[in-house]
């Protein structure tokens, strides 16, 4: 990674990650650049702590590409792809972050300077107009995030959270549990379901696990053998190693809803898992975006396959209640400051931790 400056930024300047196009490290850039100004309906925020997604890395390895049928482990750091970023069309140079926990310290013309002062997450999934449509820009992926000393977004985005947590472990909750409560919500779990989740360690397998507690339901978990204790220690009521056959395990049409951003080989497995009437949802793909689907195991069974991206309008203030009330809690695995994203994002790509993975920024 190349660093352009260490001693901090001028007058009117910030010091931020800029990610200049696909490929390895040397597409990110910690730089110093002009301070962003919040215009209309707008806030200006000093950025707390910022979180490390999957979305950062595979944006940057190019994995949305068409061309990419592997999962994003096996995903090479030496190509350039036109058509990979994310939607095909990240804007680089970008300032990518979409987890962000900050402190309001501006407001644009038309938001209320009471805010001023406010700490806050923002909520990284945004609809273009309103709720009605499903139209999203995302924050560090649509637009400039949260690696940089400061970022603005739109006022009506940021969410007020008052708690004991530290900016770190606020900054592990906006993309993994927007993303996993919306999953949730979109199932319709409830209350004595059960509930399967592959890739279960993750930063959205994690908080599946929680959310999915909370509303009342079974949940098995699937993990590697070392993180086994870890993702029991969450709540999990059953948890299964990757190298369990799940079938022999719970058995043919055992499941009512499967969370799975695993995808790939597997994916099979988990349509034979489901009940009838079963939900399979998805987020992700981390194993292969390409699966085999037998068209008669999902119609004869009645299972509803849901797609998820666009989070709908009660997740992200659930979430903040969910905070404030104790109903969770953060799973931070570790820190680093914001200069080291390519060492953070190393230790990421490794998969060794459970939880996330957070970057702090300059004091």
């Amino acid at each position: 990674m190349e660093q352009d400056r260490a001693d901090g930024p001028r007058a009117g300047h910030m010091m931020a990650v800029v990610t200049t196009g696909t490929g390895g490290y040397e597409r990110l850039h910690y730089r110093e650049v002009p301070m962003p100004v919040p215009g209309p309906g707008e806030v200006l925020l000093k950025v707390l702590a910022a979180g490390i997604n999957n979305t950062d890395i595979n944006t940057r390895l190019g994995w949305y590409a068409a061309s990419v049928t592997a999962g994003t482990e096996n995903t090479t750091e030496d190509t350039a792809r036109a058509d990979g970023g994310w939607s095909g069309a990240t804007p680089f140079p970008l300032i990518q972050g979409t987890d962000c926990c900050g402190r309001i310290v501006a407001v644009g013309p038309g938001v209320d300077a009471g805010r001023i002062g406010s700490r806050v997450l923002v909520r990284s999934c945004m609809r273009r107009t309103d709720f009605a449509a499903m139209d999203t820009v995302w924050l560090g992926s649509d637009f400039d995030g949260a690696f940089a000393d400061h970022v603005k977004v739109p006022e009506r985005e940021v969410f007020a959270v008052t708690c004991d947590w530290t900016d770190a472990e606020l900054a592990t909750i906006p993309c993994a549990y927007g993303t996993a409560e919306n999953m949730l919500h979109r199932a319709g779990v409830r209350a004595g379901q059960r509930v399967l989740v592959p890739g279960a360690s993750g930063g959205v397998g994690s908080a599946v696990i929680q959310l999915a507690k909370r509303r009342g339901a079974d949940v098995v978990a699937i993990t590697s053998a070392a993180k086994r204790a870890a993702v029991a220690g969450i709540g999990a009521d059953r948890v299964l190693c990757r190298d369990d056959d799940p079938i022999a395990c719970l058995g043919k049409d055992s499941v009512d809803v499967v969370i799975d951003n695993v995808g790939g080989p597997g994916f099979a497995t988990m349509l034979t898992l489901l009940r009838r009437g079963g939900r399979y949802v998805s987020s992700g793909a981390i194993a292969g975006p390409v699966v085999a689907l037998d068209m008669r195991v999902m119609y004869l069974k009645d299972i509803t396959l849901i797609g998820c991206t666009a989070w709908d309008e009660p997740v992200f203030p659930n979430l903040i209640g969910y905070i404030e009330r104790g109903e969770i809690r953060p799973l931070l695995a570790a820190s680093f400051p914001l200069a080291q994203i390519a060492e953070a994002q190393r230790v990421f790509q490794q998969k060794r931790h459970a939880g996330k993975i957070v970057l702090i920024p300059r004091p």
